[in-house]
């Protein structure tokens, strides 16, 4: 007997429908909100000298399904995953412009198969990559990942030799890894969205704030200059708590929301809208997701008024961890402040040796018996043995 199960059909509303029907539920700042983002090119059209940040792992941190966004190969004997239950694999199926992942598991002459579809890719691909599929207007996370020099393999979380779809995506997820998604009213695990409201990716507004009023104020004209900027926030303007804050909000741990999602405006006190406990000093600290509690255990972080953005210029890529050199030696500098044979011993990379890259325990992946868990650059600048 074959058993199959197909996505259902989805539910696609427009936002000015949205904001009509979620009048009592959704708060006027998120509708606000929802109405008045524009593209990044919008942004990218005036200030082209930030161009670059297309290309960041921030923009590219969620995306739709696609050829071009999917790292996976559905290649035939590129596409089959096998489990630790020699009674199920799972096979990467493409068909037309659609990608599907499909658990096929017998018992005895009785097959089950089970087909969802590849929407959402989530994160960059530097790591690796975790998809997401949408039963009507539920949003859940695909059992299988794309791991970064191993290929397919279980999604973090999911255990091994299980043919599980149905892990919900909560909003604390997609307000890390996208600009902005209208909750619905939930009965169950929180994971209901209105489809069309979603915007992939971490954009320009996700620090600046929604652009809307921004871009109107801009054409029309020199004359409301000061409009203009009023109606956006530049970040290097804000105290360095603030600027801080709006890295912590993704990057200071998980936290409790106390707000709505997505009603976190930049330049307002974070902790007004998410409950992070800061954790003791003992306290061990993983190095994926709480970058901000790392920095803070860091004697340049405490004896100057460093901020994420000292080392880091979010508008382009990074990649080469020798031009961070300069930051320390701007400061550390050899034979003076640094011990000079040292500074002779220092070809342009104090990261590796200070802030090198370790295993994290909270991305954790189960693969026929083999434990998967990347490694992610510490934050907290040190002397490590």
């Amino acid at each position: 007997m074959l058993a199959v199960r197909f996505r259902s059909s989805r539910a696609v509303w427009s936002l000015p429908l949205l904001s009509i029907v979620l009048g009592c539920h959704e708060p006027e700042a998120l509708r606000l909100a929802s109405q008045t983002l524009v593209g990044d090119s919008t942004c990218v059209a005036c200030h082209q000298e930030q161009a670059e940040f297309l290309g960041t792992a921030h923009a590219g941190t969620s995306a739709p399904a696609s050829a071009e966004t999917i790292h996976g190969s559905f290649a035939e004997g590129e596409n089959v995953l096998r489990t630790s239950n020699p009674r199920l694999f799972f096979r990467m199926v493409q068909a037309g412009g659609d990608f599907f992942q499909e658990a096929v598991e017998s018992s005895g002459s009785d097959t089950t198969r089970t087909i969802e579809r590849f929407d959402i890719v989530v994160g960059s691909g530097r790591k690796g990559q975790s998809y997401l599929y949408w039963r009507s207007d539920l949003l859940f996370q695909l059992p299988i990942s794309h791991w970064t020099g191993i290929g397919w393999a279980n999604s973090p979380g999911y255990r091994d030799g299980v043919a599980n779809f149905n892990r919900p995506v909560p909003p604390r997820c997609l307000e890390c890894h996208s600009t902005y998604a209208a909750s619905l009213p939930s009965l169950g695990g929180g994971n209901r969205y209105d489809t069309a409201s979603l915007v992939p990716g971490i954009s320009c507004q996700t620090c600046h704030g929604a652009g809307g009023e921004h871009v109107r104020w801009a054409q029309t004209g020199s004359v409301w200059r000061w409009l203009r900027s009023a109606a956006i926030v530049n970040p290097a303007d804000l105290p360095r708590e603030r600027r801080v804050d709006g890295c912590a909000l993704c990057h200071g741990g998980i936290g409790e929301s106390i707000q709505p999602p997505f009603s976190y405006r930049p330049g307002e006190p974070l902790s007004a809208y998410l409950h992070q406990p800061e954790p003791s000093p003992d306290e061990p600290v993983d190095v994926h997701g709480n970058q901000v509690a790392l920095l803070a255990r860091s004697a340049c972080f405490q004896q100057s008024d460093m901020t994420c953005s000292t080392c880091h210029d979010v508008h382009r890529p990074q990649r080469d961890i020798s031009e961070f050199t300069a930051v320390c030696t701007s400061c550390h500098v050899p034979g003076e402040s640094l011990d000079a044979d040292h500074g002779a011993a220092m070809p342009g990379n104090c990261v590796d040796c200070h802030m090198p890259n370790v295993e994290t325990n909270v991305i954790v992946g189960d693969q026929l018996g083999r434990v998967l868990k990347p490694r992610v650059r510490s934050h907290r600048i040190a002397v490590y043995q």
